[in-house]
């Protein structure tokens, strides 16, 4: 049997600066040492279920999920469903990271079982340390449920 590394996050993000802050926030805390970007929603499926680049992955499910929602390809509601409808995936902690401010996707994306819902901040330093916050939160201290 083939050994799993583990994965601490899958950050789904489009935007480059975005996924570096929010790398630079996660490693300041050590608690994610390997953390897989993808930088679009149809990139996220094929990790999340072992299709096209990733068929022959044999990394170990991601512990949390940090996602945009505004994305070329598939939109982050789209893979939030998919996430939360496969057996598989559907207990890994989903934080919704985003620029949306609108009520609709914070209510659609609690519906559909988001964890939790967060609006990116513009100040660069912020949104590094809201990264870091998020990550030392869902990898440190809350308790997951068993997969």
């Amino acid at each position: 049997m083939e050994a799993h590394e583990q994965v601490d996050i899958l950050l789904v993000e489009d935007n480059p600066l975005d996924a570096e802050l929010t790398m630079r926030g996660l490693k300041e805390e050590k608690l994610a040492p390997k953390v897989i970007w993808v930088k679009d929603g149809q990139q996220a499926l094929d990790y999340l279920f072992r299709k096209a680049a990733y068929a022959n992955s044999t990394d170990a499910r991601p512990r949390l999920i940090l996602l945009d929602l505004k994305m070329p390809r598939v939109d982050g509601i789209e893979v939030l469903k998919a996430i939360k409808a496969n057996a598989s995936t559907r207990r890994i902690p989903v934080v919704i990271m985003t620029s949306s401010q609108e009520e609709s996707d914070l209510v659609q994306s609690y519906d559909l079982g988001a964890n939790s819902y967060v609006v990116k901040p513009i100040d660069f330093k912020e949104f590094a340390d809201l990264a870091r916050q998020a990550g030392f939160y869902w990898l440190a201290l809350n308790r997951p449920a068993p997969r």
